[in-house]
Order: C-alpha cells, then structure tokens, then sequence
C-alpha cells in the first residue's frame, strides 16, 4: 500500500458541523500494546496507551519508543459528560525519527497554544499564542471519538491545533469507507475502515497542494459492536512525514 494524498477540499468545511462528539461509550479503563511498521512490515518502534478515569474526567497516554531512540509522546485528558472536550493536551516528539523536534501543549479551557521547537539552525525556540477553540478540537482524542461516531454518518469534522511550528486551528474532515474483514485467533471479523483528510483551509489550503504540503490522508480502522476498539492505523505522524502503521502488538512470552 502506498501513500495516499488527499484532495483540495476548500471550502465545504465551512458548512459543516463543529459541535462536539456525544458519548455513547465512556473511556477510562485501558492498558494496550502497540507496535508501529513501515507499509513493508519493517518493525520501528513499539509502544502503549493507557487510559484512567477520574470522575468525568480521563486521561490517555500514548508512547512510542523506536529503535533508534526517538519518542512520540501524548498526553491527554478530556471530560466526557454527554460530550467529549478536550482538558489539555502535551505531545512531545523527539530524535532522529522526526525532521523537527517538537513540543506542544494545549489548554482546552483556555485556548493558550505553546509550541517549543528546534529551528534548522538549531536553536531552541517557543512560540506562545492563544486560539479561539471550538467544542470539538480533538488533539490526541482522534482514536477515542471515532470509536463513539456512528459508521453510517457520511462525514464527521473535528477540529485540531497544528504547530508547523505557528499553532493554527485545522479541521479533520472523516469519514467512513466500508468494510475490512480480519481475523484473530481464528475467529473472523469487520471493522470499519475511516478516511480522515485534513483541511487547512483559508488561502493556505488553496496554495498548499502545489507547494507539496498538503498532508497525506491518514486511514483508521475501529471494530464496531457492543464495545468498539481500534484496530489499525495508516498515516504519517507528522506534517510531510512517512506513512507509518500502527497496529496492537502480539505479546512474545519467555520461557522461565
């Protein structure tokens, strides 16, 4: 499978809905593994999410650890009475596996943005900015509100904060694909394959597929049921990065 370049999208997303996603399965008690591949099969870095519940409010960690030594780390924690909001939200990404060393914190409440990178000259900078959030900015949240969206909803749009460094407010405009069958253990299943474009909107977005920095597609697949969970990802991690698959890992036992 090869990467895949999604569309000028312009301006539809400026009808569409920003309302927050709905609840309709709580988060809080979770422990995966994880592992991240080439499209090839080449294994890069392994990983964890966790999830724990406080009252209304949950917080998710995200890590991967590659072999040579880089990190992404996310950190989130969102409320979810009736809605989904976003609290706060820190990725730290750093080493050889990225092509900017980033660091990136969003206040949810109030809309304060930082941004500390490492320019091409080397030198440490921080950029400060306050944002006008709306009520359904999903930074670090994108996996938990897809499980929650309808598979028959023809497209749901989120928001995100962007830093490329600058933070700037773009919108993810997913929706579902079909089917996929795969099977575990022997036993058959179907999730549902979502395609999440992202659009930067405004005169950036026009310009930004001819200056090559239009940002690939990025590919979700949820199991649906009583209880929804993420089953395999495909797309880069950064702007202009690889696509990468992130995928649960299968646990290796040793011998005692």
């Amino acid at each position: 499978m090869g990467a895949r370049r999604s569309a000028n999208l312009g301006s539809p997303s400026a009808v569409l809905s920003q309302s927050a996603v709905v609840v309709r399965y709580t988060g809080g008690l979770v422990h995966g593994f994880l592992v991240l591949r080439t499209l090839e099969g080449n294994v890069l870095a392994d990983g964890e999410v966790t999830e724990v519940a406080h009252g209304e409010r949950v917080t998710s960690h995200l890590i991967l650890r590659f072999k040579d030594g880089s990190t992404n780390e996310d950190t989130v924690v969102f409320s979810q009475r009736h809605t989904f909001r976003l609290v706060s939200d820190h990725l730290v990404q750093k080493g050889p596996a990225f092509k900017q060393p980033i660091d990136v914190s969003v206040d949810g409440s109030t809309g304060q943005v930082t941004v500390r990178y490492t320019d091409d000259g080397g030198k440490e900078k921080t950029v400060t900015d306050r944002l006008k959030l709306p009520a359904n900015v999903s930074n670090g949240m994108v996996l938990t509100l897809l499980k929650n969206i309808r598979p028959d909803v023809p497209m749901t749009t989120l928001s995100m904060v962007a830093a490329a460094p600058k933070p700037r407010l773009v919108k993810l405009l997913i929706s579902p694909e079909g089917e996929e069958s795969f099977s575990a253990g022997g036993l058959a299943h179907k999730a549902t394959r979502y395609v999440v474009k992202v659009d930067i909107g405004g005169i950036a977005g026009v310009v930004a597929p001819f200056l090559g920095k239009q940002p690939e597609d990025t590919h979700i697949w949820i199991l649906g049921g009583d209880a929804p969970s993420f089953v395999k990802l495909e797309g880069p991690l950064y702007l202009g990065g690889p696509i990468w698959r992130i995928e649960l890992a299968t646990p290796n036992w040793h011998d005692h």
